[in-house]
């Protein structure tokens, strides 16, 4: 078994264009943390039934710092080891050294042996050799991992080295480093603040994207629009499906699949009522003609950036009044806060902008308790009932990137060039809603576009897919021809 296999080439390998960008951002890192040994884990393979582990995806700070998408290197882990001031990499005050895995030899039993790890099993493995030339990063055997971390650790008054870890992220580099703690008497309630200080701190890095970034989303914004294409294509057998959800939310799972690395979450494929449950993930409804399709979907990227789009749709191809009503009051509020969303604003003021808009059109319908003045008052906020959800977050490695960011960078940050985040404002009436007339029963609207800030002002990344009513229902007849039989 061990024996006439030909010897793995590594020669091609070459420096990923991410390699440069991603010493940049460890850089800025290293400024952060000067004398701090810095532990940022992948994480493991997770089981997702008995003996089969689920698609493996690296935390997204590891990914960040280490420019590794895809599926590689479970159980890695990015060490970055303090130096003298300035005498680190690229001038900074540490150096990194990737641990993993490396490749077993065709020789050796791991090859043919180990089903998890084994590349007869699973496909080659990069060797240390390999990652060493693509990302321009030191690396090393995952067996030197636990010298690594707990060298020299300790109290730092008495000349130990602070730890700090990205935490919960793999529990057995949790356990490593609390163990090395206990024994070196560091305080543990100080040391969960230290990391996570360092968490909040990888969320922030990412609120501002450098260029490659921005092309990573760019490609991800592309692929989510050719799903949605799918998608119309699949109306039609949709109609004719009793899950017919279902087959919306596979159309676009194909196309994830096929130009990127997978779903950047869970597909929202929502007709009729549906479409007023704000995360309805479960897809299993029928999909009947007059109804609306709220579909919110976002294709990640081999680089494991996603976007976030959502078009609600009419299935058999035309609004009807009363639901181009509700979507043109959506699409309103969703152009105010693009019209609001300029350099120098407050994130936040792109939710003011929007709701504002929603709440004067519920009050012209008629339909808000109190006058407007009151329901936008912070202790009012009436309109909340059919629009609870926040108009905007940042996007990027997570669907909801920078979420451990400080309050103050972020929903009290001001909107500055290199930002990419959402814009998607809705409005939801249940079936069961008895404070709306029935005419409005049963509508959910929700339309959502991928922003990028530049000093120009906002560009929208997913304006391929038409927003205004006139020009979804000519998409959609030009995609299949509907005519709303």
């Amino acid at each position: 078994m061990g024996s006439h296999w030909a010897p793995a080439d590594s020669s091609a390998v070459e420096q990923a264009a991410v390699a440069p960008y991603a010493a940049r951002r460890r850089r800025a890192l290293s400024d952060q943390f000067q004398g701090e040994r810095l532990v940022i884990p992948a994480g493991p393979l997770k089981v997702r039934s008995n003996d089969t582990d689920y698609r493996f995806r690296p935390h997204s700070g590891f990914a960040h710092l280490t420019g590794l998408g895809l599926d590689h290197e479970p159980d890695a882990v990015l060490v970055m080891e303090p130096t003298e001031a300035g005498a680190g990499d690229d001038g900074g005050h540490h150096r990194a050294t990737l641990y993993f895995r490396p490749m077993s030899g065709r020789d050796s039993a791991e090859f043919y042996a180990n089903a998890r790890y084994g590349e007869f099993w699973i496909g080659p493995r990069p060797t240390l050799e390999e990652l060493n030339r693509r990302l321009g990063l030191p690396t090393a055997d995952l067996g030197e991992l636990e010298v690594a971390i707990t060298k020299d650790a300790g109290v730092v008054h008495v000349g130990g080295m602070r730890i700090r870890l990205l935490r919960e992220v793999d529990l057995n580099v949790d356990a490593l480093v609390d163990t090395s703690r206990i024994n070196t008497g560091v305080d543990l309630e100080e040391s969960d603040q230290l990391d996570g200080t360092l968490a909040e701190a990888l969320s922030e890095l990412r609120l501002l994207k450098d260029e490659w970034e921005v092309e990573e989303m760019k490609k991800a914004v592309a692929a989510t629009v050719s799903g949605f294409h799918e998608v119309v294509k699949m109306l039609p057998r949709a109609l004719t499906h009793e899950r017919g959800e279902r087959v919306v939310e596979g159309a676009f799972f194909a196309r994830a699949r096929e130009e990127g690395n997978d779903l950047g979450y869970d597909t929202i494929a929502a007709s009729g009522n549906n479409a007023t449950i704000l995360h309805w993930i479960r897809n299993n409804g029928q999909v009947k003609a007059g109804d609306l399709l709220l579909l919110d979907a976002g294709v990640e990227a081999d680089s494991l950036y996603t976007a976030d789009v959502t078009r609600t749709l009419p299935v058999n191809g035309t609004f009807t009044d009363i639901q181009r009503k509700v979507y043109q009051a959506v699409l309103d509020a969703a152009d105010a806060g693009f019209a609001a969303a300029q350099p120098g604003v407050k994130f936040r003021d792109i939710h003011t902008a929007a709701v504002t808009v929603l709440a004067e059109r519920l009050e012209e319908w008629g339909l808000l308790p109190v006058p407007l003045e009151e329901a936008l008052a912070p202790e009012g906020q009436h309109h909340r009932r059919w629009m609870p959800h926040g108009t905007s977050h940042h996007l990027g490695l997570d669907v909801h990137d920078c979420a451990q960011a400080k309050r103050d960078l972020y929903l009290d940050g001001v909107l500055t060039p290199g930002m990419v985040f959402t814009i998607e404002p809705g409005l939801y009436f249940k079936n069961e809603d008895l404070a709306v007339p029935a005419e409005y029963r049963g509508i959910g609207v929700r339309i959502e576009d991928d922003i990028l800030m530049t000093a120009d002002g906002p560009v929208s990344l997913s304006a391929a897919l038409p927003r205004k009513p006139e020009d979804v229902e000519s998409w959609m007849a030009g995609i299949y021809g509907t005519s709303g039989e």
